[in-house]
């Protein structure tokens, strides 16, 4: 009979909400607001079935910038751009500003 290897204890840290925080990353609250976008082309374009070719051409983008954006590769692109992708692809972008009563505000997406 062979016997069980004993098992390591693992440690767990919860998260901050923010992986980019979690990570100690510069301007964690930017690169989520980033990914976020990102996610929300992506789905668009696969819910519109449209080949990379073709959301280049609704983009303005060439298609290999296209492919890194369907990879999740958002890097070369601003916040601001990738409002102007989502505009293109017919989503409309709504900010507001609101009073905290914390130290500092917050940044909230919410995708509709």
């Amino acid at each position: 009979m062979t016997k069980k290897p004993k098992s390591t204890p693992v440690r767990i840290t919860e998260s901050s909400g923010n992986v980019f925080a979690d990570l100690g990353l510069a301007n964690p609250e930017q690169e989520l607001l980033r990914a976020r976008l990102t996610l929300q082309i992506y789905r668009t374009i696969k819910h519109r079935k449209l080949t990379q070719m073709q959301a280049g051409e609704v983009l303005g983008i060439k298609q290999p910038h296209v492919s890194s954006l369907m990879r999740g590769q958002s890097g070369v692109f601003s916040v601001e751009r990738l409002m102007d992708f989502l505009r293109a692809l017919g989503h409309d972008i709504e900010i507001a500003v609101t009073t905290t009563r914390k130290e500092h505000g917050e940044m909230v997406v919410t995708l509709r």
